[in-house]
């Protein structure tokens, strides 16, 4: 009895890292190259990519719920490449040529949601850590509340209602600390970005 029990447990674990591993199979390269665009050093983007694939590994069961795993593995990349460049300090100067001809070229107008992810990172761990793990979960890493509901023991209800709270917190600390606002239909118009360090 102990022994079917510990082979039905070892063939679910078995299952549940096979949808990572397809996945995996099926977007590794991708996601590599995106990587080294992105850094332009090979061994950095080798690294970024053996933590997506871990962070993949550590959903188990809840990535086969991922209703698309290649959005799922890029948007951990690209959170991947967030982290690595607030570790990183540039060390290097631009060359003049390098400087002026940054200076010259058109910035690309952000959408105003776009450019609060300064203000998100900044008022995301003053939230508690229940609301933290939800809204890094689903909204971040793309992880759908149904998955989420059953890796952590929920239901689907449960995990629904636990998100839509953490939202309201969260968009109260960003109206609150980055005088964030939002037009007629609920979408972010504007919002008063951090003051320059320096």
């Amino acid at each position: 009895m102990v022994n079917q029990k510990l082979k039905a447990e070892s063939e679910s674990r078995s299952q549940s890292f096979d949808c990572v591993v397809r996945a995996w199979e099926a977007q590794a390269r991708e996601l590599l190259a995106f990587l080294l665009a992105r850094t332009q050093d090979r061994n950095t983007a080798e690294d970024l990519l053996q933590e997506v694939f871990f962070k993949a590994m550590r959903q188990g069961k809840g990535f086969c719920s991922v209703e698309n795993p290649r959005a799922w593995l890029f948007q951990v990349a690209r959170n991947a490449l967030i982290d690595a460049a607030r570790l990183t300090k540039p060390h290097a100067e631009l060359s003049d040529d390098l400087a002026e001809s940054l200076a010259a070229a058109p910035v690309a107008e952000r959408a105003p949601v776009e450019e609060l992810d300064g203000c998100v990172a900044r008022n995301l761990p003053a939230l508690n850590a229940e609301d933290r793990h939800i809204l890094e979960c689903c909204d971040l890493q793309g992880q759908t509340v149904r998955a989420y509901a059953e890796v952590n023991q929920l239901t689907l209800a449960a995990a629904k209602s636990r998100l839509l709270r953490a939202r309201k917190r969260l968009r109260d600390s960003l109206i609150q600390n980055c005088q964030v606002r939002f037009d007629e239909s609920g979408q972010v118009c504007c919002h008063t970005p951090p003051p320059q360090s320096g």
